[in-house]
């Protein structure tokens, strides 16, 4: 008995064109790629790539467009999802070598995509229900998602060029621009919306903000730290040391600069202490903490920073003397450097270069 040929499912919605697909695949590329250099960037960085100390807010500028273009990723990626999903129902599975590599592409780009979207969601608040090392993973990942991005890119560049031509016989109909005009308006409320971490200015309307207070955020504190300052504490710099009192007794400098942390938010704060240049120079300093176990409790401080005149160990933030939280007895303050290479807790400065 023959069978009834079975029709396969037509998928006519002004949302699954493919005018429409290749826009938002525009849109998500512009956001993936600005996502994936200033993570780069990023990672550069923590990992002692040349960097310089001005501007003072650069870092908290690549870092924030990093944040920011990641959320807007969100809403493109399942717009995009939503246009094209219609494709895992054609037949047959692969056409031909280019009809591989493209849906090949497209299932490593997904995991890829969602993996470094949510895991960034997850660290931006702080919270990591896995037991893998995010940085090294999220840095990982990130090149297979930018790699399987550009191949799918390279095998459907000519339609999307064909498609964003001004003539082009499958241009957008009104049905079309008003899916797109959703996901473009959806997209910047999700910009809009969290982008005060970064942006000062919008941090009144910025309801899902994460740490967007008035006051400066704490990510780790003293007591999560273990923390434990002595009643004999002295600060060693060099081949000398130094009391708290001594260090107060010494020159102060006041300066106006920006935490800018790696989970994206950033502010500004009035900061007061004494000239690193003023205790050690020479080289590269390696910077130590009170704290014991925390990944971040050395850091190196290269030359041109350990010189620059901004460059202070803290004593005072806001002209109140230092919380345990915000790294008493001192901590480091450096001109556009990472939150967590601004060491807190600080007990040795030591040139090893």
């Amino acid at each position: 008995m023959k069978l009834p040929d079975i029709k396969e499912p037509e998928f006519k919605a002004p949302a699954h064109h493919v005018g429409v697909t290749s826009r938002v695949g525009t849109w998500l590329g512009i956001a993936f790629g600005l996502c994936f250099v200033t993570g780069l960037i990023s990672h550069g960085v923590q990992h002692d790539w040349p960097w310089p100390t001005r501007p003072v807010n650069l870092y908290r500028i690549t870092q924030g467009v990093h944040v920011i273009s990641g959320v807007a990723s969100i809403p493109l990626l399942l717009a995009k999802l939503w246009s094209v999903y219609p494709k895992l129902f054609e037949r047959p599975l692969v056409k031909s070598v280019p009809h591989a590599l493209e849906r090949g592409s497209i299932f490593v780009l997904l995991g890829a995509s969602f993996f470094e979207l949510v895991t960034g969601l997850f660290n931006a608040a702080q919270n990591y229900p896995w037991s893998f090392y995010f940085p090294t993973a999220h840095y990982a990942v990130a090149w297979i998602a930018i790699g399987s991005m550009l191949v799918h890119i390279a095998v459907k560049i000519p339609v999307v060029r064909r498609t964003l031509e001004p003539r082009s016989e499958e241009r957008t109909v009104l049905s079309r621009r008003a899916f797109l005009r959703t996901t473009a308006l959806t997209t910047g409320v999700a910009v809009v919306a969290t982008a005060g971490v970064t942006v000062p200015w919008l941090r009144k309307v910025s309801v899902l903000a994460w740490r967007s207070g008035s006051t400066l955020p704490v990510n780790r504190t003293a007591k999560a730290a273990n923390v434990v300052v002595p009643a004999n504490w002295r600060l060693k710099a060099g081949d000398r040391s130094f009391s708290l009192a001594e260090l107060r007794a010494m020159p102060q400098t006041t300066v106006e600069l920006p935490i800018a942390c790696v989970e994206g938010w950033s502010q500004n704060a009035t900061w007061t202490g004494v000239r690193v240049r003023d205790l050690v120079s020479g080289g590269d300093v390696r910077v130590e903490s009170l704290e014991r176990d925390g990944l971040y409790r050395a850091t190196t401080l290269p030359e041109a920073f350990a010189q620059d005149p901004l460059t202070l160990l803290a004593l005072e933030l806001d002209g109140e003397e230092l919380s345990p939280d915000h790294g008493f007895p001192c901590r480091l303050i450096a001109p556009n450097r990472p939150g967590v290479l601004q060491t807190k807790w600080v007990t040795s400065l030591e040139v090893t270069a």
